[in-house]
This record gives C-alpha cells, sequence and structure tokens, in this order.
C-alpha cells in the first residue's frame, strides 16, 4: 500500500481523476486528490490556461508542495497534464519514491530543478497525436532523468488525445488505451 498525491490537469478535478483516486483506492492504496483550484472545473483549456495565469503559477506549485507536506516520505506523485509539472517539483522538494506522469514533462530547470533524483523512478505517459504535447520538453526530461540514474518507462498511446484518460473529454478518451495505462500505472504503484 502506497501514499499517493494526485494532481489534477490545468482543467480542474475532473471524472478522468476521479475515476483514477478510485482505482487506486480499490487497489489498496490511500490517495489525496490535490484540488489547487479549490472547486473550480473547467472544459475549455482556454478558459482553465487563464484561470491558471490568474492564481499564478508559482502559487499552484507552492499549493502542490503543501499539500503534501504531511504525508509520510516515500509517497507518490501522479500528475495529469499540468499536474505532472506538480508532480515533478514536489518529487525535488520532497522524499518520493516514484512518479507518474500524464501528457507532460517539462526540463527541469523550468521548475526550479537542477538534477533529478536518483532513488525517484518515472513512468511517463502521453498521446501520440497530443496536440498540446511538447516533445522537446519530454526528450529534455528523459534525459535528465537518464543522466541520474534513475529508473524511467516512457509508454506512448496511439489514439487518444491531452486527456485520453478522462471518460468526460469524448473527444480525447480512449478506452483501451485508459485501460492499459491504469494496468501500468496500479503496478508501478504495487511496486513501490
Amino acid at each position: 500500500m502506497a501514499h499517493i498525491a494526485l494532481f489534477h490537469s490545468i482543467l480542474g478535478v475532473r471524472p478522468g481523476e476521479l475515476d483514477g483516486a478510485r482505482r487506486l483506492t480499490e487497489a489498496g492504496h490511500e490517495v489525496r486528490v490535490v484540488d489547487q483550484y479549490d472547486g473550480e472545473v473547467f472544459d475549455d483549456y482556454e478558459d482553465a490556461t487563464a484561470f491558471a495565469r490568474t492564481v499564478g503559477y508559482h502559487e499552484l506549485i507552492g499549493r502542490a508542495l503543501a499539500s503534501t507536506l504531511d504525508l509520510p516520505d516515500g509517497f507518490l506523485a501522479l500528475g495529469f497534464s499540468n499536474g505532472a509539472v506538480m508532480a515533478q517539483y514536489v518529487a525535488l522538494q520532497r522524499p518520493v519514491s516514484g512518479v507518474v506522469l500524464v501528457s507532460t514533462a517539462v526540463e527541469l530547470a523550468e521548475i526550479g530543478g537542477k538534477a533529478w533524483p536518483s532513488e525517484v523512478a518515472v513512468q511517463l505517459h502521453h498521446a501520440m497525436d497530443d496536440p498540446w504535447k511538447e516533445p522537446q520538453q519530454m526528450i529534455d526530461f528523459v534525459g535528465q532523468v537518464q543522466q541520474a540514474g534513475a529508473d524511467i518507462d516512457v509508454f506512448d498511446y496511439h489514439a487518444g488525445g491531452h486527456l485520453f484518460t478522462d471518460p468526460s473529454k469524448a473527444d480525447e478518451y480512449d478506452e483501451a488505451g485508459t485501460e492499459l495505462f491504469w494496468e501500468r500505472t496500479l503496478a508501478f504503484c504495487a511496486a513501490r
């Protein structure tokens, strides 16, 4: 059983995150869904991005870290989209045993980091046709994790969009990819 901090996408806590929390809880894990938006939820990426900018990314990162301060060392951080960046940041600030990043990863300097912790394993999942994907950012991050000597697995999904695990985003959702994603993620969490 692991403690898991689950960080939502740029759209807020949506059915995809809640479904994930349910799956993880049913597998015996203790899950904290971190709501950095205080209940605000969006359907549109532009509206969500405008809201996040209004709150401020430094404030959001601060909220992400603050939400984990009472979790025991060795917890897992799992993030979707913008939440993946939050999970990366938390992994640089707290002793975590692993991170699962969905649809996004950024080069460490972008979040104030210099080196990835060598003991923190990573799974990176993304849809091949994700229009929001920034391939160079992901490549740079993967290189930094490899340079640190940490374990990393990168999984490509050939269907779906940015939030391919969220059944409420019909234009992006991929049921088969979602099931495969959760199979891989649950195995990763069980091994920590």
